[in-house]
């Protein structure tokens, strides 16, 4: 029986979520904790990767078990097998054709930064800038991300896709108190996608760059158009959607 569970983690204890050998990642963990509940292999597909030190509220995973137990019984077991790292929010019953990965419609994204004084408490869980930045100046900017474009300047020096078309359906900036947290909504991201856009929009902030070179980055298709990698401890993804 195929399983789609809702899954959230801290990144900050992990390489990453792709299993790696002799690494401790999420889907190792999460496969490990299956196979004891399962007597046998289980194969967890995720949503999508996130690189070590990123957050999940909202990571999808789909599993297939041959021990016959419902939904309730599924995310009681693994939660109990679990480290307090990782907590299986939600478990659903699917169809044998569904696919956590490939079905997926859209997903969300946040990055959480912080103006004020530096936070020894949240410095795995909130990028610390600890300056001043011109949100609405940043808020220009992500007006250019909206809609279909090639986010080629925006991904991995070495991220060989067939495409890097993706559709953002919403970019904004809400700021509370000294904390500003960014939001994407598109059909999909690809690798340090999101840490590049934040990356750049942070250099619009500081006065570098102005917000409509945001749209000359895009046509540019080139990663060195772009600005720097944010740091990793700020994302979160917060939310994937399937029809």
């Amino acid at each position: 029986m195929r399983y789609l569970a809702k899954i959230s983690y801290d990144g900050s204890k992990y390489k990453g979520y792709q299993k790696q050998p002799n690494t401790k990642t999420i889907q190792g963990e999460l496969e490990r904790v299956l196979n004891v509940i399962n007597h046998t292999f289980v194969n967890v597909h995720g949503s999508g990767r996130t690189d070590a030190g990123v957050h999940a509220f909202g990571q999808m995973i789909h599993f297939d078990l041959i021990v016959d137990m419902n939904e309730k019984e599924v995310k009681k077991a693994m939660n109990s097998l679990l480290s307090p790292d990782i907590y299986v929010r939600a478990v659903t019953i699917v169809n044998d054709d569904f696919h956590a990965r490939f079905d997926v419609r859209k997903k969300e994204y946040i990055y959480q930064l912080n103006m004020g004084e530096y936070d020894p408490i949240q410095k795995d869980y909130v990028y610390q800038y600890n300056q001043e930045l011109d949100v609405k100046a940043i808020n220009k900017a992500m007006m250019y991300l909206k809609g279909e474009h090639n986010f080629r300047s925006f991904t991995k020096v070495d991220e060989e896709k067939e495409s890097y078309v993706r559709n953002i359906y919403e970019a904004k900036i809400q700021k509370d108190g000294n904390f500003l947290i960014f939001t994407f909504i598109g059909n999909g991201f690809m690798r340090y996608m999101v840490r590049n856009l934040v990356g750049t929009l942070i250099e619009v902030g500081e006065g570098k760059r102005k917000p409509q070179e945001i749209d000359e980055i895009l046509k540019a298709e080139d990663r060195k158009m772009a600005g720097k990698t944010a740091p990793a401890c700020g994302l979160y993804l917060k939310a994937v959607s399937y029809e």
